[in-house]
Order: structure tokens, then C-alpha cells, then sequence
């Protein structure tokens, strides 16, 4: 009789991305509905690849080759299982690039008037060029923060949400004492409008203070203060990069393997969350062009519901209202 082999696998972790545009119902914010029902079928109907791809870097394939992991991209972002026998290295990262698969994804995103600008510098004491892509966010289970607590426990791969900084613009979120606000124009006195208060009650969006400072070598010049390094492994379609460690000391619940390095039996989910975009909606004569009105304060874009009285406006152009080089205002236009 031949031997039989049976190989078992479990889940190492799962990514979720979600991006608000699709998920909120007009001003309800998605994890503020009440509707559970409502919420599933959200969810199942949400798909992120037309929009945005995660993708492991040449050097997480490799690592996974090595231990037999499976990897699957999801409607909602991806998975990795692992065979059951299998010992993930305690120092164990993973790397994923996400991409931009689809630019319309950038008009209903919000931090997006930021430009991921490539710059390419020369070191002449190495011989070597550098290039890095800035306001390139890293999101990480080292760093990211958390919401609630036991089985509703739920962990966000951004950090913490930051307090206001003098060099904030617009779209930046930021904490007002236990409140979420954010930036309706760029600092400095810059205008802002508060989501919700507490902050605790929403999820932790990706947000300006995910990237990170970049520390070049000695004598290298025109480096942008905060992005990443491009490499073979980063390359320069990069929107973002998240990063995986197998441990994390402060809370094990970041953290991919228990003690013996296998998959634990409840493996983390990690989300990713994309925060839509809100404008000041202008409603135009469609006739003459002439504003007939305008709403008092920034409107949340979502596909699904209305957070204006009136006629929503499509997610496309944004139009940014400047003084000088200073963004004060983000308008949509909607023709009525």
C-alpha cells in the first residue's frame, strides 16, 4: 500500500483594505451602522482589486516559498496559510507593495493632493545613486494601533492618529483632544472640521504621521524629508508598503505566531483603512454656470447615500481653492 502524506494548513494572518468610499452610507460612517445585516452585505460586495493591488516583494515570495506558505489575494485584501508542522523565524518580515490599479481611486481618497514625487540623488563618496519616492506611507503591525478590546478587538496596521503639527495641509487627520478632526485647508491656521468625538469610536485611518522620516547618508542632498527608499524590492509604482513581523513584544495580538512559532489558532486580521474624501459641494445652474448654492461644511464622497440635501456630486475632479501656494478650500461642483 502506497504511504499518504496529508498536509494541513492554517492561517498566518490576513490584510484587509478597505477604502470608506465604498463602505460609508453618505455621513454614516461604515462601522457606525447599526444595521448588522446591512454591514455583511456591504462587505460582500466590496472588492478592492479593480482599485488597488497588494502584492509580496521578491524577498517575502522567497521567504514564503521557503516555509510552503499560500498566498491568495481576497476581494478584501489577501491571505497567507502555512502548513501546520511549519516554524516561522521569531525575526521573521514580510513586505507588500499596494499599487494604484486604478487612478480614479485618487479623487475620492483623501491625503492623495500630496504628490508621491520619485527623486533620483548621486553620492559621490560611494559612488552610488539613491532614489526615494516621498509621502510614501509604511504601515506595520509594530506600530499600528488598535480599537476595543477581546473578541471586538480590532488592529489597524496605521499608528496611532497624531495631534495637529505646524506643518499639516489639507485632509490631515489629526486628534483634538478626544476628538477626530480633520484639516479642511493647510496650516498654518489652517480651518478643520471634526468627524466624531470620540475618536475611539471610528476606525484609524491611514493618515500623514504613517510616513515615515527619511534618514539619508552623510553629504547626500535634495532628499525629501519623509518617504521611502525605491529598490528591486520597492519599486516606483509604490502607494504604500506594509510591513510584518512575525513577533510583536507589547501586544501579542500584532503578533503572527505564538510561542512555539506556528500559526496561531486565531490568526490576526489586519486592516488597512482608506479614509473618502469630503469637499464643499457647490450646486451650479446647470444653464448659466451660476452657483445657487453652497453647502456650509465639507461633505463626505461615498458611492452608496446621500450626505447633502441636494444632488451628490461625482467622485471625480476635485478642485482645490489656493491663496498663493496655501490650499483653503476643496470644492465639488454639482450641476442642478
Amino acid at each position: 500500500m502506497a504511504e499518504r502524506l496529508i498536509n494541513g494548513y492554517q492561517r498566518l494572518f490576513e490584510i484587509r483594505l478597505l477604502h470608506h468610499y465604498w463602505l460609508d452610507e453618505g455621513a454614516l460612517v461604515f462601522d457606525r451602522m447599526a444595521d448588522q445585516a446591512k454591514k455583511d452585505t456591504r462587505l460582500l460586495q466590496y472588492d478592492m482589486r479593480p482599485f488597488l493591488a497588494v502584492t509580496p516583494t521578491a524577498a517575502t515570495t522567497k521567504a514564503f516559498n521557503g516555509i510552503g506558505a499560500v498566498y491568495k489575494k481576497t476581494a478584501l485584501g489577501c491571505l497567507v496559510a502555512v502548513p501546520d508542522h511549519v516554524v516561522v523565524a521569531q525575526d521573521a518580515v514580510f513586505e507588500f507593495t499596494v499599487t494604484v490599479r486604478h487612478a480614479d481611486v485618487l479623487n475620492y481618497t483623501a491625503l492623495t493632493l500630496r504628490p508621491q514625487k520619485i527623486y533620483e540623488l548621486y553620492h559621490q563618496p560611494e559612488n552610488q545613486t539613491y532614489r526615494y519616492k516621498e509621502n510614501v506611507p509604511v504601515l506595520s503591525n509594530l506600530t499600528g494601533a488598535a480599537r476595543g478590546t477581546g473578541p471586538n478587538k480590532a488592529l489597524f496596521l496605521s499608528k496611532e492618529i497624531p495631534e495637529l503639527a505646524a506643518d499639516d495641509q489639507v485632509e490631515a487627520l489629526v486628534l483634538s483632544g478626544n476628538a477626530l478632526v480633520q484639516l479642511t485647508a493647510d496650516q498654518p491656521g489652517a480651518s478643520t472640521q471634526t468627524l466624531h468625538d470620540p475618536a475611539t469610536d471610528l476606525p484609524v485611518f491611514v493618515h500623514q504621521g504613517d510616513v515615515p522620516a527619511i534618514i539619508p547618508p552623510s553629504g547626500l542632498v535634495g532628499v525629501p524629508s519623509r518617504g521611502v527608499r525605491l529598490s528591486s524590492e520597492i519599486t516606483d509604482d509604490v502607494f504604500a508598503l506594509i510591513r510584518l513581523s512575525a513577533v510583536r513584544a507589547d501586544d501579542g495580538d500584532f503578533s503572527l505566531i505564538d510561542s512555539s512559532g506556528h500559526a496561531k489558532t486565531t490568526h490576526p486580521v489586519f486592516q488597512v483603512r482608506f479614509k473618502n474624501r469630503s469637499t464643499v459641494w457647490q450646486y451650479l445652474n446647470k444653464r448659466t454656470g451660476i452657483v445657487d448654492a453652497t453647502e456650509p461644511h465639507p461633505l463626505p464622497l461615498t458611492y452608496f447615500g446621500n450626505a447633502g440635501t441636494k444632488q451628490k456630486p461625482s467622485a471625480g475632479l476635485v478642485q482645490a481653492v489656493r491663496s498663493g501656494a496655501k490650499i483653503t478650500q476643496l470644492v465639488s461642483e454639482v450641476f442642478v
